[in-house]
C-alpha cells in the first residue's frame, strides 16, 4: 500500500496521535530535536508550508515562532483532529491537498518544511516533491526536508514495534525490516534517505543541498531557493542550530 494512502485509510487522526503519545524517551528527544533544527533556520517574518503535517503536532509548534503556517496533507481525519486541537487563529491553517499537487501561486512561501522523513514515507516520486516545493518557495527562501540518520534504527525499529503492540500498524517484519527500511505485515512500507542519497537526489534535480545530521537521529537536507542575488536573504537567517556532523 502507498505510504500517502495508509496514512489517510489506516493511520491517521487519533490513530497517528496516538503514535507519538506512546514514543519512548529516545524517540520523544528526536522529534524534539527536529522541531528546534527547523525553527531554527526560521525567521519570525516568514511565512511556512508543512507537508504532511498531520493532525498538526510541528505545524503548531512552528507556528509560535513565524507570521504564518499552512499545514497541508491528504488525510482528513487528521486534517480535522487538527483544526479541533489547535486554537483558531489567521496565522495558522490546515488544507487537504497532495504534496506533489500544491494549489498554491509560484513563490507563495518563505519556506517549505517535509520533516520526519516524509519524503520516504509518502511514497511519493522524490525528485517531484522538491521540485513542487521549489516551485511554491520565494526567491532565497529554503527548502528543509529530513530524514533518519543510520545511527537511529535501534530506537525507530522500537517505536514501530510499540505502534505494532498497540494494533497502531501491523506486526513488525523482523526479517524484512533492515538497511534503514521497516516493513510492517499489513503492508506498511518506509525507508530512509541518506546524506548521500540527499546528495544524489539534489543532484539529478540539479540543485544544492545543504546535509547535516541532528543529535544522531536526523539527516536535515536544505535547499536554498535561487542563486543571483539570493545573499540579503540569506543572510537574514539564523545561524544553524547545533549539529552533530556536518557532511
Amino acid at each position: 500500500m502507498a505510504g500517502a494512502m495508509y496514512y489517510a485509510q489506516k493511520l491517521s487522526g487519533r490513530r497517528l496521535q496516538r503514535c507519538y503519545e506512546i514514543a519512548p524517551e529516545r524517540v520523544c528527544q528526536y522529534l524534539e530535536a527536529e522541531i528546534a533544527h527547523a525553527v531554527g533556520r526560521l525567521r519570525q517574518s516568514d511565512e511556512v508550508l508543512e507537508l504532511g503535517c498531520g493532525y498538526g503536532r510541528i505545524a503548531r509548534r512552528i507556528a509560535r515562532e513565524v507570521a504564518r503556517v499552512v499545514g497541508v496533507d491528504t488525510a482528513a481525519a487528521s486534517l480535522e483532529l487538527a483544526k479541533r486541537v489547535s486554537r483558531a487563529t489567521d496565522r495558522l491553517d490546515f488544507l487537504h491537498m497532495d504534496a506533489i499537487d500544491l494549489h498554491f501561486p509560484d513563490g507563495t512561501f518563505d519556506a517549505v518544511l517535509c520533516l520526519q522523513n516524509g519524503i520516504c514515507a509518502f511514497g511519493v516520486d522524490q525528485e517531484r516533491l522538491v521540485k513542487e516545493a521549489l516551485r511554491v518557495t520565494r526567491e532565497g527562501g529554503i527548502v528543509l526536508l529530513s530524514s533518519y540518520s543510520d545511527k537511529f534504527w535501534p530506537h525507530r525499529l522500537a517505536w514501530f514495534e510499540a505502534q505494532a503492540k498497540e494494533g497502531l500498524v501491523g506486526q513488525v517484519d523482523r526479517i524484512a525490516s533492515k538497511d534503514g527500511v521497516i516493513v510492517c505485515q499489513d503492508g506498511f512500507r518506509a525507508g530512509r534517505l541518506t546524506p548521500d542519497d540527499f546528495r544524489a537526489l539534489c543532484s539529478r534535480i540539479g540543485i544544492d543541498g545543504q546535509v547535516c545530521e541532528v543529535e544522531e537521529s536526523s539527516i536535515f537536507c536544505e535547499i536554498t531557493k535561487g542563486s543571483a542575488g539570493q545573499q540579503a536573504d540569506t543572510a537574514e537567517r539564523p545561524a544553524p542550530g547545533r549539529r552533530s556532523a556536518e557532511r
